[in-house]
């Protein structure tokens, strides 16, 4: 099952000496300033390239590394303004692509944005969905493995790895797009430069709402390893009875339940107007847009399949539970499992990831499941006609009994780099330090000499024997 796939942003041209004055009596961050700006001419020839290359050979990791590079030369120059020891004679205009917004054609329009916040902002937007994507390629590369009858134990765990591996790639995401929620914007906010033409993309409701849809990402590669192990072991005899290696059916539905909030809560706040419609007129032709209808359609589709799969799982504990009278629950569940899974194979669900379109996708694993759930479905039922006569209960009644999910992974808070240069910078650190160490020498020699200078005062002082 594919994660969204983002559409990376572009940027213009830019050269932070148009515009930062390095006010230092040694002119110290002169070098640095020219530093930051071939750091970031970097980062927009990394984004053009991949905006002309085909879908399967982007270059995500060359991203990351590229705007590893950048953002803590971003961080200097902020420090050094913030501390005055970089003045802006002007106020910086920095120009993205948006990609979140939606817009007729599917064009990306290119907008001016005032402020070093702005260009800190966007920068951590690319930089998630850069990980994002990178983790979307990982899992391609994997193909369904644990249904692969030939596949060693060796091979499968090497490829559980790599499954783990893009859920802490989303984590990261996670952590990256709620630090831009609840730090940047809002520090962004604080300084009152450019707040009411935001598009969407930088909104704090649609920041929110990404973190969610990627924790829920990782969470959905999370059930995928849960299961691993009995996926594998249970393609030669599909269905019931669950074999040895299948593991707790309670925390699964648990998982998929937890799922399906993240998804409905993402889903809502991506439709939260919030910053996206600012009270005053704005030049950015974003300012007043929604957000695109993939990533809604996507968020939607996503939350109905995962309440599809717990209601699934829950039909299928009933049944394993070994207690005669949940024969007609199993029953139940599994049949409005099917239902929702019918309903969305004849809406066509899933087959937008992003603005790419695949065949498969999700639709294909929507048949899978619903394969699925026919075959657990017609063994409860059989057994239930035949032994337990039980009766089957409305969806009404088993609405009430779904119980709370639960987190199987957690975001990974993002801690921002140290600055290259400037305040809060190792180098600036250690020239404070050795300032401090000479002073330090100095006022050793000032009292020695004090000491020297001054009369013996001890006892029999001045006479000689």
């Amino acid at each position: 099952m594919s994660t969204y796939l983002f559409e990376l942003p572009t940027t213009g041209a830019i050269s932070f000496g148009d515009f930062c004055v390095d006010t230092t009596v040694s002119n110290a961050y002169a070098s640095h300033i020219a530093e930051a700006t071939q750091a970031r001419a970097n980062l927009r020839g990394v984004l053009k390239v991949i905006k002309r290359t085909d879908t399967d050979d982007k270059d995500y990791l060359r991203l990351i590394k590229v705007l590893d590079d950048y953002l803590p030369y971003l961080h200097g120059i902020m420090a050094c303004v913030t501390s005055g020891d970089i003045r802006l004679k002007s106020e910086p205009q920095f120009s993205w692509r948006t990609t979140l917004s939606a817009h007729l054609f599917h064009m990306s329009p290119r907008i001016a944005l005032a402020s070093l916040h702005a260009d800190l902002a966007s920068s951590l937007l690319t930089y998630a969905f850069a990980l994002s994507n990178f983790a979307r390629v990982t899992v391609a590369s994997l193909g369904a493995y644990e249904h692969d009858r030939a596949i060693s134990e060796i091979e499968r765990k090497a490829k559980d790895e790599k499954l783990n591996f893009a859920v802490t790639m989303l984590c990261r995401a996670s952590g990256i797009f709620t630090y831009t929620s609840e730090k940047v914007l809002l520090d962004w906010d604080k300084a009152g430069e450019g707040a009411s033409g935001r598009p969407p993309d930088l909104s704090k409701e649609v920041n929110a709402a990404l973190a969610k849809m990627a924790l829920a990402d990782a969470q959905t590669l999370a059930i995928r390893k849960f299961l691993s192990k009995s996926a594998y072991d249970n393609v030669v005899s599909p269905g019931p009875p669950l074999p040895k290696s299948h593991p707790s059916i309670p925390l699964i539905f648990k998982f998929h339940l937890e799922c399906v909030s993240l998804y409905s809560s993402a889903r809502t706040l991506a439709m939260t107007p919030g910053s996206a419609r600012p009270s005053s007129p704005s030049s950015n032709p974003d300012s007043n847009a929604e957000v695109c209808i993939e990533l809604r359609r996507y968020l939607a589709d996503a939350s109905a399949f995962h309440a599809a799969l717990a209601h699934k799982w829950l039909g299928v504990d009933a049944g394993e539970s070994g207690v005669h009278e949940k024969g007609g629950e199993a029953v139940a569940w599994l049949l409005w499992a099917k239902k929702e899974l019918e309903d969305m194979k004849e809406g066509g669900l899933g087959i937008a990831v992003g603005r790419d379109r695949e065949k498969r996708g999700r639709k294909g694993r929507v048949a899978d499941e619903l394969e699925s759930v026919g075959v657990f479905l017609k063994h409860y039922k059989k057994i239930n006609d035949s032994l337990t006569f039980q009766p089957v209960p409305k969806q009404q009644d088993l609405q009430a009994r779904i119980p709370t999910g639960i987190l199987a992974v957690h975001a990974k808070p993002y801690k921002p780099p140290s600055p290259a240069f400037g305040p809060g910078s190792v180098e600036y650190a250690r020239l404070q330090t050795e300032a401090l160490a000479l002073e330090g020498d100095d006022s050793s020699g000032d009292e020695a000499v004090a000491s020297s200078a001054s009369p013996r005062t001890y006892a029999g002082a001045g006479s000689y024997f």
